[in-house]
């Protein structure tokens, strides 16, 4: 049996309030942790652990650079399921479904640290359920 669970990323945020909504309310995770600056937001197989720092603390804003990636088996089902509330997003905030040379189809959304959140479907057979071992 295996010892490794997931992998739950930080998130650095200005606003938590603002970085849970868009997980709940747009992603469709769940809140199943909370405090005053803290957040850890769930979603299947996937969290985020979300930390609001701000002042001196903050993280520079994101660069729209890949940061986070879920792979997930149908991509086009989760943006038909998305895409009435990723419509209420600005529509250079999200991308595809598309197919990528590097053999994935991906969904991208900008998230609320300003990086890259990707929801990615191998094709041509090179799945990440593939590389997992029980």
């Amino acid at each position: 049996m295996s010892n490794f669970i997931q992998v739950t990323p930080f998130m650095i945020v200005e606003d938590i309030n603002r970085a849970v909504n868009f997980f709940t309310d747009i992603l469709g995770f769940e809140t199943l942790l909370r405090y005053s600056d803290y957040a850890y937001v769930h979603r299947e197989t996937a969290g985020f652990r979300i930390w609001e720092q701000t002042g001196e603390n903050a993280a520079p804003p994101g660069t729209r650079r890949f940061a986070y990636y879920i792979d997930v088996r149908d991509v086009d089902q989760l943006y038909a399921e998305l895409k009435p509330k990723l419509d209420t997003l600005p529509k250079a905030d999200v991308h595809g479904p598309a197919n990528k040379p590097y053999g994935q189809r991906e969904l991208l959304v900008l998230a609320p640290d300003g990086n890259l959140l990707a929801f990615g479907q191998a094709i041509g057979g090179n799945s990440a359920e593939a590389h997992t071992h029980d």
